[in-house]
């Protein structure tokens, strides 16, 4: 029982850094999405980082265990193309969406806020999952992990509200949806407590790679194509910089974890 109650409220605790955005609320709009731009670059970095130091690496080391590297290879490349699948049908004039997105502002990207989202809540799935799965064994061990995963999660958030904004959302929107996301952890906290180590080794070995494949086209199908805009030299270094940086932290992370 206390290790439900530690899990809860870590995930709880986990989820509410997706309102890191709140900073920019005193901030005129305009203002904001300059910021969103960069906030995209840094969401590059952190979403290939995230996808090829923490994902891959883990999806491959799981497959050792009973599974091949063919299988983890084959579910990273549906992942690329699941989320290429979403987005061909929002496009789509006679997709479901299509009246939805119909009319839309000029430059606003609708269907780039959902399958970020979409990426997203699988991926605060696995960490609800992991943080549940972690308490199980020990509090000490659940502690730690939570940390890791906050840490994760912050410069992650960040890039995932510069995405949301740069779609066409509003900021008070934005901070509802990237909650409404994050707070997906919760179930995967909860399907791990009560399917304890079984959940965990299915989520590692189907969900991990599929996220990372995702995570993969997400940054370079959608968000780098929307850096190539501004072809200026101060646009290109100063882009560079927050790329690399977003992979820096992502590397950091794997010394705290």
């Amino acid at each position: 029982m206390t290790a439900a109650i530690l899990a809860f409220a870590s995930v709880v605790a986990v989820s509410l850094v997706s309102l890191v955005g709140v900073v920019t609320i005193a901030m005129d709009e305009a203002r904001v999405r300059r910021l969103a731009t960069l906030f995209i670059s840094f969401a590059v970095g952190a979403l290939l980082g995230d996808a090829f130091i923490h994902l891959i690496p883990g999806s491959f080391e799981a497959g050792t265990a009973g599974k091949s590297p063919m299988t983890a290879s084959l579910l990273i490349l549906a992942g690329m193309l699941v989320f290429f699948i979403v987005e061909k049908l929002l496009h789509h004039r006679h997709g479901v969406l299509h009246d939805y997105f119909h009319g839309r502002e000029p430059g606003s990207r609708p269907e780039l806020a959902l399958i970020n989202v979409l990426g997203d809540a699988v991926h605060n799935f696995i960490d609800g999952v992991v943080i549940g799965a972690s308490y199980l064994v020990s509090p000490t061990l659940g502690v730690s992990t939570t940390m890791a995963v906050l840490l994760h999660e912050i410069p992650q958030e960040f890039g995932d509200f510069g995405i949301l904004i740069h779609s066409g959302l509003s900021v008070r929107r934005a901070l509802l949806v990237n909650l409404g996301s994050a707070s997906v952890a919760i179930l995967g906290t909860a399907l791990s407590l009560l399917a304890a180590s079984v959940a965990q080794e299915a989520v590692t070995l189907t969900l991990v790679p599929l996220t990372a494949g995702g995570f993969v086209y997400l940054a370079a199908a959608d968000l780098i194509p929307e850096l190539q805009h501004d072809r200026s030299l101060r646009a290109l270094i100063l882009q560079t910089l927050l790329i690399s940086s977003g992979i820096a932290v992502m590397g950091i992370l794997t010394i705290v974890e």
